[in-house]
């Protein structure tokens, strides 16, 4: 059986090293969210420490949902890795629910892992060299904004949830997969 993983967390979480490590045991596709972001990004100037227009989120979900129509179309047996931050938001719980829906679809164990990390961690985080190639959100008074402003939705209660301000990213990645197996 394939799967669709979603990896949740906020900026920083490690959605994206976790992901590599998950796609490196699993063979899975890795889809991180700055797949579909960055050429919106790019396009902008995006530099990761100054606010973004909202306008660029609408076009970044543009790209995304391209993306999940090829995802759609892709072989039944493929697995897939998406990452995302969700505010606390309606529009969040809908995304979750989009995602069910396709891996329905698909034939595909949904496997929802929400990432935590201590605040103070993620904002230590915000300047690691690596964030800056994937333009990513750099500063942490913005990610302190974000967090404030709308939090991370929090898990369903059929998510699995990983501290990884405590677990190295192949550990996180073997969690994930030993949950997928028994049938999350």
């Amino acid at each position: 059986m394939s799967h669709l993983y979603y990896l949740v967390g906020p900026p920083g979480a490690g959605k994206r090293t976790v992901g590599l490590a998950l796609a490196r045991r699993t063979g899975a596709a890795l889809l991180d969210n700055h797949l579909f972001n960055d050429p919106i990004f790019r396009a902008y100037g995006a530099d990761g420490v100054s606010p973004l227009p909202d306008e660029l989120f609408d076009l970044a979900e543009t790209v995304r949902q391209a993306g999940l129509a090829a995802l759609r179309l892709a072989p039944r047996h493929l697995s897939h890795i998406l990452t995302n931050h969700l505010s606390g938001s309606e529009r969040g719980q809908e995304v979750v629910a989009e995602l069910r829906t396709l891996a329905a679809e698909r034939g595909a164990a949904f496997v929802p892992v929400w990432l935590a990390c201590p605040q103070p961690e993620l904002e230590a985080r915000m300047g690691r060299p690596e964030r800056t190639e994937r333009l990513k959100l750099r500063d942490p008074g913005l990610l302190r904004a974000l967090l404030e402003r709308g939090g991370t939705l929090p898990p369903p209660p059929d998510a699995l949830v990983l501290n990884t301000a405590e677990l190295a990213p192949d550990e996180a990645a073997e969690q994930i997969a030993a949950f997928a197996r028994v049938g999350a």
